[in-house]
């Protein structure tokens, strides 16, 4: 794998993050995203130096595929600092031949995840699930109505579930947070709880 490509694909990624967070606002996912392009990167090109099989590669890949499915429920940073940790294993362990490129990546994957996890680039939004005790099927009218619950804008609001029978609406709010907006979603959660 040369520098050329792993460029390639750390600025393809910057892309990625970027559309996405246009899109969905949704800044806790940078560190997910982040941690699992460059750990696989790093996996990848370590596997590439090495006489390994085909079988092993895809056997590897398909271990860290299931991180999500054999733990207990993780947050999105949880995921990126365990796969984060699967892949510097899988690095050191698997014994590259060139010990300067295994310890340049490991310090990528370390780099990426401080980097997406970074305090700057996560503290912003604050996603939480709301059931309002509304079946509401406009989404104007929903999202104004979240808003006057929790007493801030919110970036967004996607509709999980409408149970049109017990008149209740399940939805994830993202909204953007300062230390007021936080204080206020820490209240009303205790509140409805």
């Amino acid at each position: 794998m040369s520098l050329v490509l792993i460029a390639a694909d750390l600025a393809a990624i910057a892309v990625l993050i970027a559309l996405f967070l246009s899109r969905h606002h949704r800044r806790d996912l940078v560190v997910a995203y982040l941690g699992v392009n460059v750990g696989v990167l790093a996996v990848a090109a370590a596997l590439s130096t090495m006489t390994a099989s085909v079988g092993l590669g895809l056997g590897l890949f398909g271990v860290l595929s299931i991180i999500r499915l054999r733990s207990e429920e993780l947050n999105q940073t949880e995921v990126a600092h365990y796969f984060a940790a699967l892949a510097l294993g899988l690095i050191g362990g698997i014994g590259v031949g060139m010990p300067a490129l295994a310890m340049a990546l490991m310090a990528l994957v370390l780099v990426a995840v401080y980097v997406g996890d970074h305090p700057m680039v996560s503290r912003r939004t604050v996603r939480q699930d709301l059931l309002v005790d509304r079946a509401i099927v406009d989404r104007a009218t929903l999202r104004a109505h979240v808003e006057l619950l929790l007493g801030h804008e919110v970036t967004d609001v996607t509709v999980r579930r409408t149970d049109l029978v017990n008149d209740t609406t399940l939805v994830t709010v993202t909204s953007r947070a300062d230390a007021a907006t936080r204080a206020t979603i820490a209240q009303t959660a205790r509140v409805g709880s």
